[in-house]
């Protein structure tokens, strides 16, 4: 049996999946995102406390630089009209020799002149801008002397007598070791620091996020732990609340299968007990043909009874591989979710050609079957499972509608609803109402079925049922309305939703 068209339409409608991406540990990804923020910040703060330091220590050695300067500055003054500068030998030797690094000075008269210190010590640079954090004339810019760095400060000095006014330059310069030495100190400082809260935050860091991991990996050892046969639901309290859905997911997934694997029981319990009588019977017809044969080789009558004995077997089997044949089609249509593909399908088409396959049945019984369809319907399914559907339905039809009766098979589209209508109407004798519900039970059989057709299974409606469930469809049961004659006839009716993109 070749499986049904897909639809054309339809084809365009096949979700395309994206390969997983693996997440990687979430250890590992809890501690990047604490740590490497954590790092960042901090670098960011070292930052910032080194560049205070630096500021504060440039205000101190400023300030000393610039109380040199004016000490300097004292010591200038107007003899005769000139400017002079009287630095003692003393003073001299302390500038030489000073903790803070070796000091330069230089004295300008009030005309650009030079009046003592170094004469090639840098001059002022014309851009530098005076300093806003004293109350004096002074300004402060780097050069280098000698090929070092030094650090000035450049203080104009009123100088007056009684024949002259102007105003002197004093330079005082230092090297710049001592400032070099304190910046590295606080550079290694905060450096250290930063660096031990750094570590002690990764170890407390670590040490909680193993402590907080520390009921999931109680979880997943249970699971590794758990016996295959062991589904009883996991304790939701065991874990935090962000992780309690997961393990409600995962008790629904095991009642899931818990379902499963006692309807695989009870399955293998009903196909053995249903697949052991007529196995008996056909051990027990077969042993009576050799028997008979084995009595009588040569008289024609035995070989006439062994005729019908094998007849016999002939149609046990017959009826066994039928019964087989619908305990897979059951096993396939309880799994079939699992295990074959949806796709868009033409609800039509399927009908269509079920008709075809079981129109020489109907004819042999002189039943009117009737397709009455408008448009193409288009439904997500298995076009396999469909087409098992609504073959059990009509074979049923024809099998409990009598000679000279109506069977109809009817596709309609609901549009206030955007549902599949799909209608199987005969005029055979119909199921009691108190008897709608049970049918679907598997091996369950009205006693009006049973009169009139003493070998079937039990098991038509059951399959449908479940591939009904499958596809979301809904199924009801009831008297024929349209086709009924002298019996109360029968109407089963299933609706499919649509697919949204065909619905817009």
């Amino acid at each position: 049996m070749t499986a049904p068209p897909v639809h054309p339409a339809a084809t365009e409608l096949k979700p395309k999946l994206k390969p997983a991406r693996s997440l990687g540990s979430l250890r590992s990804q809890l501690l990047s995102w604490l740590l490497i923020p954590l790092l960042l910040l901090v670098a960011l703060d070292a930052f910032s406390v080194y560049r205070n330091a630096l500021d504060v220590a440039d205000l101190a050695y400023d300030r000393a630089l610039l109380a040199s300067t004016r000490a300097l500055a004292e010591r200038v003054s107007v003899v005769d009209g000139k400017v002079v500068a009287d630095v003692p030998y003393v003073a001299l030797d302390s500038f030489e020799t000073d903790t803070l690094g070796r000091i330069y000075y230089k004295v300008t008269g009030t005309h650009g002149e030079f009046v003592s210190g170094y004469e090639d010590l840098p001059a002022l640079p014309p851009d530098v801008p005076r300093s806003e954090m004293y109350p004096a004339l002074v300004r402060f810019y780097h050069a280098s002397y000698h090929q070092q760095p030094v650090r000035i400060a450049a203080l104009y000095q009123p100088v007056y007598d009684d024949s002259m006014r102007g105003i002197a330059l004093i330079q005082v310069g230092e090297t710049v070791d001592a400032r070099s030495d304190l910046t590295r100190n606080i550079l290694f400082s905060t450096m250290w620091r930063q660096g031990l809260l750094v570590t002690v935050a990764a170890l407390l860091v670590w040490f909680a996020v193993r402590f907080v991991l520390r009921p999931l990996m109680q979880l997943k050892a249970a699971v590794e732990a758990r016996a295959t046969t062991d589904l009883v639901d996991f304790e939701v309290n065991q874990v935090h609340r962000e992780v309690r859905p997961l393990v409600v997911a995962m008790n629904g997934y095991m009642g899931r299968l818990q379902a499963l694997i006692t309807g695989q029981r009870r399955f293998i319990a009903d196909a053995s007990h249903q697949l052991r009588t007529p196995l008996t019977v056909l051990k027990t017809q077969a042993e009576l043909a050799l028997r008979e044969f084995d009595r009588n080789p040569d008289d024609p009558r035995a070989w006439q009874d062994l005729r019908e004995i094998v007849a016999g077997i002939a149609g046990t089997t017959d009826a066994t591989v039928h019964l087989a044949n619908r305990l897979l089609t059951l096993a396939r249509a309880e799994h079939g979710a699992a295990e074959s593909g949806v796709e868009p399908v033409s609800l039509t088409d399927i009908t269509r050609q079920v008709g075809l396959e079981q129109a020489r049945s109907a004819v042999k019984k002189q039943i009117d079957l009737a397709f009455d369809a408008t448009e193409q319907l288009i439904v997500n399914g298995n076009a396999l499972l469909l087409h098992e559907l609504i073959s059990n339905l009509l074979d049923n039809a024809i099998h409990y509608t009598p000679a000279g009766g109506k069977i109809v098979l009817r596709l309609r589209r609901d549009n206030l609803a955007q549902r599949a209508i799909l209608e199987v109407e005969d005029s055979g004798m119909g199921i009691a109402e108190e008897d709608r519900e049970r049918v679907f039970s598997a091996f369950y059989r009205a006693p009006s079925a049973q009169q009139q057709n003493p070998g079937g299974a039990g098991l038509g409606l059951s399959i449908v049922r479940d591939i009904a469930f499958m596809h979301q469809a809904q199924i009801a049961l009831s008297a024929a309305e349209d086709i009924k004659d002298q019996a109360p006839g029968l109407k089963v009716t299933l609706d499919f939703p649509l697919p949204l993109l065909l619905n817009s």
